[in-house]
Parts: C-alpha cells; structure tokens; sequence
C-alpha cells in the first residue's frame, strides 16, 4: 500500500510540473529562443526627430549618440542627438551644404560629411569635408573628380555619378553611386581621406537594381551595409573592404518604412537607420 502511495504522489507532481511549465508565461528556453529571434531582425522605431532636422540624409554613432545633418540647401551644422532624438548640441559649421548626403567616421576620431549629392550629374566641384569635432572650426577639405566622367552632365542613360553613400577604411573612403541612368549598378569608387584636389578611382561595380542612399562599415570590419529605398543590402565574408561588393550579399526588406536615407553602425549587430519621413530606427542584425 505504501508503494502504491508512493507512486501515486509521484504522478500528481508530475502532472502538476508539467502544467505549470508549459501554462502561459512560464518560462521555457524554447520560448526564450524564440523571443530572441523575433527581436533580430525587426526594425524598431526609436523616435521622431525633431523640426531642426527635417531633411536627415546621413547618420553616424559617435561616443554613444548620433551625429545628423539636413539635405541639400540647408544650414551647415550637424546635430547631435540622443536615443530620444532630442538634439544634444548643434556644431555650426563655416561651409557651403550644396548637398550633403552622408556621414563617416575614422579611427581618429575625424567625421567626413560627403557634399557629394548631384542629381543631375552636372557638378564639376565635389567635396568631402573631413571635421575634428575637438576643433569644428578647422573644417579640410577633400576636393575630388570622378577618373570615369567625361561629360558634365553625360547623357541620361550614362548618369551614374550622384553619390549618397560613403564609409572610411584604412586611409580611404569609399563612395558608392547612385544610378540615376539605369538604376542597375552601384559603382564603388575610391578617395584618400587626405585634404587636397583628387581623382576618385573606380574599384569595381556591383548589379543592384536599387538606388543607394547610404553606407556603413561594422567595427569590426567584417560587414558592409548599403541602404536604399525601404531595404539594406549586406555584404559580408569579402576578402577585404575595398572589394565588399564581391562578397556574400543578401537583400533585408525595410517593410513600411518609406525612403531610407541615412544608416550607420552602432555595434557590430545593430544598425541606426534614418527616414526621408523624420524617424529614427533600430535593426537588429
């Protein structure tokens, strides 16, 4: 009889294990997984960036907040702004905003805004301006000509030298095009990230029927992401950075969040994004 007791309450505290770990809310690691993934790869919404800026085009992470700026047209200054996107300090700048459309940043220290924006592929003075935000005051310049345009602008097919998105490596920035011609080919030039009057140097192409509006590298070096209209396009196990396009690629769908403008990295496995419509966003790699 004593056995049979035994066995018996044996069974109800199994019974009743069993039914408190797999009710609602319990925890379990299966779960736990699968909340987890569903984190990655979700794009969250982190705030509504204020008036002052409403025309972002480029981002950058920097000592844990955001640098930004307005599009073409606009006043010369970058803002930095916290999580929130309330804007921590404005840095005015003494220089022409023709039209700026991205960010990067150095090892350095050093911020380069790409005055690169030229929609109708006519313009002949092209700048990337390289800011020591200890002293914003001193702003260099890096003048540049593409070595492939021959014509100002090239016929409308051939317009293939606006550019909207650029990233630092090693001593160089790289600048991606955008295809106003075709909307087939992203071509990848290269400039020093020295001050003075340089021919950017065409590295290679990439097929993207999309048109680019931003670019980041990771910390870590081992990814390349390229923005355009609602999607991201990675690049990763590429022999080294110069030549990303000719890595592993896969397309992320943005879905709903309009036209994409500005992107960086935060860390190795989260991207800020702008918004053409004003938000700020997170996506988790």
């Amino acid at each position: 009889m004593k056995l049979m007791i035994k066995v018996l309450v044996f069974f109800v505290v199994a019974i009743a294990a069993m039914f408190y770990f797999t009710r609602p809310g319990s925890f379990s690691t299966d779960a736990a997984n699968a909340s987890e993934s569903s984190r990655r790869g979700d794009l969250q919404m982190m705030a509504t960036l204020p008036g002052e800026i409403s025309e972002s085009s480029g981002i950058e992470a920097v000592d844990g907040q955001y640098l930004t700026h307005n599009d073409a047209g606009n006043k010369p200054y970058l803002y930095k702004i916290n999580r929130n996107a309330k804007i921590e300090q404005t840095i005015k700048l003494n220089l022409p905003n023709v039209d700026w459309e991205d960010l990067a940043h150095d090892n350095s220290g050093n911020i380069y805004i790409a005055d690169t924006g030229n929609n109708s592929n006519r313009r002949r003075e092209l700048a990337v301006y390289k800011i020591n935000l200890q002293e914003p005051g001193k702003p260099q310049a890096i003048r540049f000509t593409y070595e492939d345009q021959k014509e100002y602008p090239p016929k409308n097919e051939d317009r293939n030298f606006d550019c909207e998105a650029i990233f630092w490596h090693n001593g160089s920035l790289y600048l991606i095009s955008k295809d106003r011609g075709q909307e087939t080919t992203a071509k990848v030039y290269r400039l020093p990230d020295k001050p003075g009057n340089h021919v950017a140097q065409l590295t290679g192409k990439h097929k993207l029927n999309h048109m680019v509006t931003g670019a980041a590298i990771s910390p870590d070096e081992e990814t390349v992401v390229l923005l355009s209209e609602g999607k991201l396009h990675l690049f990763t196990d590429y022999t080294s950075a110069a030549s990303f396009y000719k890595g592993k690629y896969k397309e992320i769908d943005l879905k709903k969040a309009g036209q994409t403008e500005g992107v960086a990295f935060e860390n190795d496995q989260t991207l800020i994004i702008t918004s053409e419509g004003g938000n700020l966003y997170r996506y988790t790699l």
